[in-house]
């Protein structure tokens, strides 16, 4: 245990908001005394920094064994992937780097890559945070540092040169501070109502191209990245995944990225699907509003499946409802949730369950989150373990940029996004006033953190040949499906 996770409080908390604005603001002047914005430039490895394979393994002990070599094979594509699956790492690589002590809910895994478009519960297309694991209060700079260090490694990735790496990093950085200064002077309800439309994305992409910051190419790119959103709807899930056996819907297997609950050989798959039936009612419980449409729907099937990077070896069902017919169906992914990678330094969760977690931070953070998403509590699993799950839409509308095609122009307006977008949660969660004055309108902090991601980029280059050799060594297996 670290000197600084002594100091910190047993239980991960956000402090309740003042309305002594001037207060807030004097709060963040005197953070910036305490922890000046320069203080987050640097990164060097301590002399008793963990060995990132060792964590890696550890974090692997409470999942599936069957998928983690899996999970290894797919963090293994390149030093992107492998970041994507190192959450647990840079979180004890934070734990030991400058702390602002200004508070927020934290995604906790802020990459990239965690950004998309999804309909929101008022049926528009939104851009916003996606994934909340690792949700937790924590210091602002942590998601920060994380997002703009998956920029610098994705464009190293695709092969970008010094000036746009920087260009990039830089962008991420100064659309989350001007966001913050933004939000910190609107009124109270325009700041905690504040969203990303992408209509509003899609007037940013024209204006580059209008001011020869972007190719025709790159925006027609975007126009077809959201009209297949579009499509990535229930049915289109329903296409992809359902079959029908003796006039039964059922959902066709793929293993091992797709099990039907009936396949699995550890379990007693009717005990399963009466607990996950039972478990559905409870969940209900958890829902934001009493009368909720998930009350028309009935159980038909479900299978187990393998989501993302980070994830693998987590367990996770998707299920398959319907409502009036056979024609109406709906998805929905119960995906565990076990404890935050950041609770170990950040202290424990007021929340006793994982999922309750995740959704209570998820809400807070997301403009507008599915209306279907909750938690179960202790959903026992085939071995008899009670573990914690929420449960959300598999899909409805979602859609993300590949970090693969990106070009430097695109980069930077899509890095400028993800900042303004990160910036807009920590102004609902934590004091968008106190962190407005503690960033400041100078480039200080641009600047500071561009630095830290180019610095953490090599350490993350080193740590995945450290990860590759392992697997050639025969020390962790990687097996892709």
């Amino acid at each position: 245990m670290s000197d600084r996770e002594r100091d910190r409080p047993t239980t991960a908390r956000l402090d309740p908001k003042s309305e002594d604005f001037d207060a807030r603001r004097e709060s963040g002047r005197a953070a910036r005394a305490h922890t000046p914005r320069r203080s987050h430039a640097t990164w060097a490895p301590t002399a008793t920094r963990p060995d990132p394979v060792a964590l890696l393994e550890a974090q692997a002990e409470t999942r599936d064994p069957l998928l983690i070599p899996l999970r290894h094979a797919r963090m293994s594509v390149s030093p992107f992937t492998f970041y994507r699956g190192a959450a647990v790492i840079m979180a004890a690589d934070l734990d030991a780097a400058t702390d602002s002590g200004v508070v927020v809910q934290l995604c906790g895994d802020a990459h990239l890559s965690n950004f998309g478009v999804f309909g929101s519960a008022e049926r528009r297309l939104v851009f916003d945070i996606n994934d909340f694991d690792e949700t937790l209060p924590g210091p602002f700079e942590w998601d920060v540092k994380r997002l703009v260090a998956s920029i610098e490694i994705a464009a190293r990735h695709r092969g970008f040169d010094d000036d746009d790496r920087r260009t990039a990093r830089l962008a991420a950085v100064r659309g989350y501070r001007e966001q913050i200064l933004r939000s910190a002077e609107v009124s109270v309800l325009d700041a905690w109502y504040d969203t990303v439309p992408v209509e509003h994305v899609k007037e940013l992409v024209r204006r580059a191209v209008d001011d020869d910051h972007l190719g025709k190419k790159q925006m027609k790119r975007f126009e077809s990245a959201v009209a297949k959103a579009f499509t990535q709807d229930r049915m289109k899930v329903f296409s992809k995944l359902v079959t029908t056996e003796g006039g039964r819907m059922r959902i066709a297997a793929d293993p091992p990225l797709i099990v039907p609950v009936e396949d699995i050989q550890t379990i007693d798959h009717e005990q399963t699907e009466a607990k996950m039936q039972a478990a559905l009612h409870e969940y209900q419980r958890t829902l934001t509003t009493e009368r909720h449409p998930i009350a028309e729907y009935s159980y038909v099937h479900m299978a187990r499946t393998v989501p993302g990077v980070g994830s693998v070896g987590t367990r996770t069902w998707v299920v398959l409802l319907k409502g009036r017919d056979d024609a109406d169906p709906i998805f929905l992914q119960a995906k565990e949730a076990q404890s935050s990678v950041l609770e170990r330094f950040l202290g424990a969760s007021e929340y006793e369950e994982h999922g309750e977690r995740v959704v209570r931070g998820q809400r807070v953070m997301q403009a507008s989150s599915d209306i279907f998403l909750g938690w179960l509590r202790g959903y026992p699993d085939d071995s008899g373990v009670q573990r914690d799950f929420y449960i959300r839409q598999l899909k409805d509308w979602k859609g993300s940029i590949d970090p693969e095609v990106m070009v430097p122009s695109g980069a930077a307006l899509y890095a400028r996004v993800c900042g303004e977008t990160l910036a807009r949660a920590h102004g609902r969660s934590g004091d968008r006033v106190q962190l407005a004055a503690y960033l400041g309108t100078s480039d200080v902090f641009d600047e500071s953190i561009s630095a830290f991601a180019e610095a953490y980029a090599d350490q993350n280059d080193l740590d995945y040949r450290a990860f590759m050799a392992a697997i050639a060594s025969g020390r962790i297996e990687a097996t892709p499906a």
